[in-house]
């Protein structure tokens, strides 16, 4: 009799377990709603993403305990992709080859991004370096996290001077632009058939963009459960296969959801944690803008390229992140997807190589500058 006893308990536990979870997810997405909303209502740059990072970091800065189901939050991510890929055309898929010389930019703005913030952590906070490259390297965040417990780093450092760089860039970068007139506006991509008139092409669409994305996840590729569905959405339009998208009101909510995410990294986190790692978050971004602006201003003047498109595709952020800027600022998803695939190549590559120079042989890791904290202590414990 003691069996069915113990079945029921697990039962009633599970219950309550998913009570939580629903509670927790219902809040969360509604106050990143409510920050979306106000930032669009307030004509923000991509104010849907903005606001619902801001918001959701706040309150979980402030104690509250936020958080998505990995799960809904994947196939978001996938909607998201399609819906950007959905932006391209056969004749925007065409002007790729018209971009080598801006694509091999990129990756060399990266290198000297990564050389930049490296020495400003290491000149004035004290990192390590093989830290100090983990917290500067710009993007491919889950690479760097599984990378940098390999070696024993300070992981809650890294991981908050990266988040906090995603938040400030998609704030800072929208607004920046539309300060200076350079964002297009708040737009989302509009089908030319409607979904209910061509069902076969969104079963399709879908089917195939699940797949990669899940193959590239598998695999390991950062931002790849967006960067995927964008692919296959992008060579079934740009290649004139299929005619629909998702309604904007669709992928307005996905954009809250990764605000949501990006957001709730912070629950858990005690606001003088975070002021202690401020300076370095603030200052390396500071340092890695003000290259990659150089890099971008000489690529607009010598290859006559739009501004605001090579400000997002040389942005020194999270590749879903930067692709849903794209999309949000009505931008060319085709350029700045393929800036970033190269930054994420880039990225992915040189990583584990200077990992493999810099790591001490037979030594214990260093942390980022600060006294070692008691076991338990570290980032996600």
């Amino acid at each position: 009799m003691a069996a069915p006893g113990r079945r029921a308990g697990s039962g009633l536990s599970m219950a309550v377990s998913f009570s939580q979870t629903l509670r927790r997810t219902i809040e969360t997405l509604a106050i990143a709603a409510a920050g979306g909303f106000l930032f669009d209502l307030a004509k923000f740059p991509a104010g849907w993403i903005a606001g619902a990072m801001v918001f959701t970091a706040t309150a979980a800065l402030a104690g509250r305990p936020l958080g998505i189901p990995q799960n809904l939050a994947r196939a978001f991510f996938i909607v998201l992709g399609m819906s950007i890929g959905a932006v391209a055309t056969p004749q925007t898929v065409a002007g790729m080859a018209t971009w080598p010389l801006s694509i091999a930019a990129v990756s060399i703005a990266m290198g000297a991004v990564t050389v930049g913030t490296v020495a400003y952590l290491k000149r004035f906070h004290g990192w390590d370096t093989l830290t100090a490259v983990f917290g500067g390297i710009p993007g491919g965040l889950s690479q760097v996290m599984v990378l940098a417990a390999e070696q024993g780093l300070d992981l809650r450092a890294i991981a908050m001077v990266q988040s906090m760089r995603v938040i400030i860039l998609a704030v800072c970068v929208p607004a920046g632009l539309g300060l200076f007139g350079l964002a297009g506006p708040a737009r989302l991509p509009a089908g030319s058939v409607a979904i209910a008139d061509a069902p076969w092409e969104l079963v399709i669409m879908v089917g195939l963009s699940v797949a990669v994305a899940l193959i590239l996840l598998k695999s390991g590729f950062p931002g790849g459960l967006i960067f995927g569905p964008m692919v296959v959405s992008g060579i079934l339009h740009g290649g004139d296969f299929v005619h629909i998208t998702f309604p904007p009101w669709f992928a307005n909510i996905a954009m809250i959801a990764l605000g949501s995410v990006a957001g709730s990294r912070f629950t858990g986190t005690p606001f003088r944690l975070l002021l202690s790692y401020l300076g370095a978050a603030i200052g390396s971004f500071v340092v890695a803008i003000a290259i990659t602006a150089a890099f971008a201003l000489a690529v607009t003047m010598l290859l006559s390229l739009h501004v605001s498109d090579v400000v997002v595709a040389y942005a020194p952020g999270s590749i879903d992140a930067m692709m849903i800027l794209a999309l949000a600022l009505h931008l060319s998803p085709v350029f700045v997807g393929a800036h970033h695939l190269a930054r994420v190549f880039t990225v992915t590559l040189a990583l584990p190589i200077i990992v493999r120079a810099l790591a001490p042989a037979n030594a214990k890791k260093t942390k980022s500058g600060r006294p070692l904290r008691p076991k338990g202590d570290d980032f996600g414990d």
